[in-house]
């Protein structure tokens, strides 16, 4: 049997790290001046140039932003029809969009961005309690969700929330320095879920309740991130490229930077838009739409300032919907736009999609439709 040594060190580092249950900020705590080599990331020989800031002819012209889309007047007809229209636009060309005028006030968002730094710069020991790995644990502290599969420690510690229900969250069971801080915004973010609901199946031509009526747009889980300051960012990285395998992502970010996307083939910044939420289409609502919104790779890239906050909401079928299967919106189908996936359900989408880790390959091609299927 062939063994690897150099590998089969880095694992005991990476366990020796998890163990410390104390993360990344842990690290800094203790005094680390150098990226440890677990977090070195390979190179992404693969991936377009980074950080290109320069136009396709090559001239110093601006590189373009993610849409930003003005909710205000949703319930003005005319108006509506415009927002309708710019997310049609936005989730066809970009795969995402930040919303401004969500109905969320600014308050609640700068409350939960606090009380998650809060929560991650909290002393070791009260941290350690919530740190763990079960897979049956609705919440907990950890740092790289796929450590052991990818065996590369990404730069950010993470609380998750995760609830079938969010009519029925036991506010108990999350941490206290930022129990009410979370309540209160998903509270008002089920709302804003709806909204987005009706107005992504308008942008599809189709009735206001269609996305609902699948039983596919549900708030499932929070993840609080926190990204500490990096010694030597060029070494390693935020979170590594990927999609998101869900329906819908939505985004709260700090000021402080890091999101790109790849968009024609080059990592764009995300510029945070004070008091805005980014949104962004998952694999699955790429699959259910026939292509016609795109599920796009994104990443964080480590940076010297920080911490870096932000708290991802992500929007899939709830406990009792993950078996069913999922295919093609048949209302978007004709000879001119023919059925690209096979139907799947969320269970084995995610089964496959975890099986891979973030290796930069997206999960989506392996659904496609096949002459067998047909």
């Amino acid at each position: 049997m062939t063994t690897f040594p150099e590998l089969d060190g880095k694992v005991k580092e990476l366990k020796e790290f998890d163990d410390t249950k104390v993360g990344v900020r842990g690290l800094l705590d203790s005094g680390v001046a150098k990226v440890p080599r677990i977090f070195i990331r390979p190179p992404e020989s693969h991936d377009p140039e980074a950080n290109k800031t320069t136009g396709d002819d090559g001239s110093n012209s601006p590189l373009p932003q993610v849409p930003t889309i003005d909710l205000q007047g949703f319930d003005i007809p005319s108006r509506r029809a415009e927002i309708v229209d710019e997310i049609s636009q936005a989730l066809g060309t970009w795969g995402f969009f930040q919303m401004v005028n969500h109905g969320i006030p600014t308050g609640v968002l700068d409350n939960l961005l606090r009380s998650t730094r809060e929560f991650h710069e909290q002393p070791e020991e009260t941290r350690m309690e919530f740190y763990s790995r079960d897979p049956t644990r609705k919440v907990k502290y950890y740092s790289t969700g796929d450590l052991y599969l990818t065996k590369v420690a990404q730069w950010k510690d993470t609380l998750s929330c995760d609830f079938d229900d969010t009519s029925k969250i036991d506010l108990e069971s999350f941490p206290d320095i930022c129990r009410n801080e979370i309540g209160d915004y998903l509270n008002r973010l089920n709302g804003l879920k709806n909204l987005l609901a009706e107005l992504l199946s308008e942008a599809l031509g189709l009735s206001r309740d269609h996305l609902a009526s699948l039983e596919c747009f549900d708030i499932q889980r929070l993840l609080c991130h926190y990204y500490p300051p990096c010694p030597e960012p060029d070494l390693t990285i935020g979170i590594m490229k990927h999609s998101d395998p869900y329906i819908l992502t939505i985004l709260l970010q700090d000021d402080i930077g890091g999101l790109q996307i790849l968009h024609k083939n080059r990592w764009l910044d995300v510029t945070p838009v004070e008091g805005s939420l980014l949104v962004n289409a998952g694999d699955l609502l790429q699959l259910i739409t026939n292509d016609k919104f795109t599920s796009v790779e994104h990443r964080v890239i480590a940076k010297r300032v920080g911490p870096r906050r932000s708290v991802a909401c992500f929007i899939y079928p709830r406990n009792k919907n993950q078996s069913k299967p999922y295919g093609p919106v048949k209302e978007l189908l004709s000879d001119k736009n023919p059925q690209i996936y096979r139907e799947t359900s969320f269970n084995e989408y995610v089964r496959y999609y975890a099986s891979k880790g973030l290796d930069g390959v997206k999960a989506l091609p392996h659904f496609h439709l096949t002459s067998a299927d047909s």
